[in-house]
């Protein structure tokens, strides 16, 4: 009996262990085979996002490329290459009050900068940041310069004016407006719109000229102002940082879109020769706009399929700050959805398009914690996600790819740019200092971004000629410069 009722309880007892063990290889197996669906998706975006040297020089070549194209010709090929009609930069000796309003993404902000010349420079100046709504990105003409006229008249209201700087009779006030989409520039106060960007589409606009939709909306809101330079967000950054350092050459903007302009020789405009060969004029090239040779992932090609401009700026869909972070979210999003990277379920919040900012997915890819606690706490406040360790360093690796890819286009570009001007001057293989002047959030808020440019540059141009640039940060001079220009550009 003894026996029986030892091996009656031996055996469940074994039949339990034995059930035991086989669930915990099947369920072994199975988190494996999450982690490796896991691991398969990560890897597959870092492998598709790498940018090695080689495919760097490609994608500067095929830049350059469409540089000169667009400079022979009208809409030859995706570089705008468009003629400001800039070809007289900041000498330091502007005199007099000018204003600025810089419409760009989020945000428009209005400056007034008093200008005292070669011996005061710069008095004194005031700003102000306005929301846009998001109901006027996608609504009519009249309503978004109605609103940005009523702003604008409010802030000239509140302002005390030195007796210096008060208006002679017959006079207007200038403004230098800085419309940072891509405008068929005729005329340095003149342009009509060839596409919205930045998440706007705005009707109505259809071959007309913005600054006669913004000159009148100022009349009707009572204004005694009139727009003296319409300038591109790069070319204002150019116009401000000139203003400091004659060396400068670029302008770059990488914040919530991406663009650049430089200073070009009219003898080496094919397309300006029937107007003027001698001189400078500030180029704005639309880089956002070129689309070869991309390392495209299949995230890529989804949020492009999602937004209101499919196939075009598929550059600055790689290298801005409106869209770096929607990338990573895509890419978490199918790793939850392959693995339990974050548990059983996909979080909700994961799956709402733009939910990870690019903000957010910049600070995770700089935590250098030790338990990478920063990564940790921004997927529970943003998305509502307890994540392990492990989860917050596949997090991170996603993040790094993001952001190492943007960084190292944009040195792509800014290297054809650079090597543009050297062609027609030798400012660097005689040892002349370059100056680039940077301006945006997405640069000026992410050193890991900055490094991964700069490191770029220097492997595509070496570092003897690389040595003579100088990336500088020059937040929020595109404001500035747009009101030196409308000084430069004065009628009176």
């Amino acid at each position: 009996m003894s026996l029986m009722f030892a091996s009656l309880t031996f055996t469940p007892t074994t039949l339990g262990s034995s059930f035991t063990i086989s669930s915990r290889r099947s369920n072994s197996s199975v988190m494996s085979a999450l982690r490796s669906n896991s691991c398969s998706v990560l890897t597959t975006f870092q492998k598709e996002c790498d940018t090695p040297t080689p495919y760097l020089r490609n994608v500067a070549d095929a830049i350059a490329d469409d540089m000169l194209t667009g400079l022979a010709v009208e809409g030859g090929r995706d570089l705008e290459m468009i003629l400001t009609y800039v070809d007289a930069l900041p000498s330091g000796k502007e005199e007099g009050l000018f204003y600025a309003l810089d419409l760009g993404g989020t945000n428009f902000r209005v400056h007034s900068v008093q200008l005292g010349g070669m011996k005061e420079r710069v008095i004194a100046t005031k700003s102000e940041t306005i929301s846009i709504p998001q109901e006027l990105k996608i609504g009519t003409s009249e309503e978004l310069f109605g609103f940005i006229a009523s702003k604008l008249a409010n802030f000239v209201a509140k302002e005390d004016i030195p007796a210096r700087f008060r208006l002679e009779q017959g006079r207007k006030r200038e403004i230098g407006f800085t419309f940072s989409f891509p405008v068929n520039q005729t005329s340095i106060d003149s342009g009509t719109v060839i596409q919205w960007t930045k998440g706007f589409k705005v009707s109505g606009m259809e071959g007309k000229n913005v600054v006669a939709c913004l000159n009148e909306a100022m009349e009707a809101h009572g204004l005694n102002m009139r727009v003296s330079a319409l300038v591109n967000d790069a070319v204002g950054t150019l116009a401000g940082a000139r203003y400091l350092d004659e060396d400068v050459m670029m302008g770059v903007i990488l914040g919530t879109g991406t663009n650049a302009c430089y200073v070009d020789q009219k003898d080496a405009i094919p397309k300006l020769q029937s107007i003027s060969s001698s001189g400078t004029m500030v180029i704005n090239t639309e880089w956002g706009g070129f689309s070869k040779i991309l390392p495209r992932t299949i995230f890529d090609q989804e949020m492009d399929e999602a937004s209101v401009n499919r196939g075009e700026h598929l550059y600055e869909k790689m290298v801005s700050g409106m869209y770096l972070g929607e990338i990573g979210r895509r890419v978490l999003l199918q790793m939850c959805e392959s693995s339990h990277l974050f548990g059983q379920s996909v979080p909700v919040k994961l799956s709402i398009p733009f939910a990870l900012s690019t903000k957010d997915l910049c600070k995770m890819q700089e935590d250098k914690t030790d338990d990478l606690l920063i990564v940790g706490s921004i997927l529970n406040k943003s998305l509502e996600v307890e994540a392990n360790l492990e989860a917050r360093r596949r997090v991170s690796e996603v993040c790094d790819a993001v952001v190492k890819r943007g960084g190292r286009l944009a040195g792509a570009g800014i290297v054809a740019i650079v090597e543009k001007i050297e062609k027609d001057t030798k400012r660097l293989s005689s040892g002349q200092r370059t100056v680039v002047a940077i301006d945006g959030i997405l640069y000026g808020n992410n050193p890991l971004y900055q490094m991964y440019l700069q490191d770029a540059v220097v492997e595509l141009l070496g570092d003897k000629l690389a040595s003579h640039i100088d990336f500088k940060h020059t937040k929020d001079l595109s404001g500035i410069g747009a009101a030196l220009l409308a000084a430069t550009n004065s009628i009176y």
